[in-house]
């Protein structure tokens, strides 16, 4: 769980591959800018899924190193998953996740 400037900022730069998810969560009262990500200095491409506050898809999106992107509504938490999770899962714009994190 990514949940301070520095833990987010970081994210994954530089990581040569990636076990499980990591879920970035984004702090209250941001806009859509707000949400936005980037892929710089990444190594590997990532399947990205942006969730409200009510951890309901308000946007997927698989990027490569290098690439920014803003998401297509506000959101509150991004999950990075290592590409092909998002295709093998199904996973849309709609669909409510249930995840528990103890700072979540």
């Amino acid at each position: 769980m990514a949940d301070s400037f520095f833990s987010r900022f970081r994210g994954l730069m530089l990581k040569k591959n990636l076990e499980r998810g990591l879920i970035l969560k984004i702090p209250a009262g941001r806009g859509r800018r707000g949400s936005a990500i980037h892929m710089f200095f990444m190594r590997i491409p990532l399947d990205l899924v942006f969730l409200d506050e009510a951890k309901i898809v308000v946007d997927t999106v698989t990027l490569k190193p290098w690439q920014t992107y803003t998401p297509k509504a506000p959101a509150r938490y991004v999950i990075e998953f290592r590409t092909g999770v998002l295709s093998n899962s199904s996973t849309e714009i709609g669909d409510e996740l249930d995840f528990t994190c103890e700072i979540a």
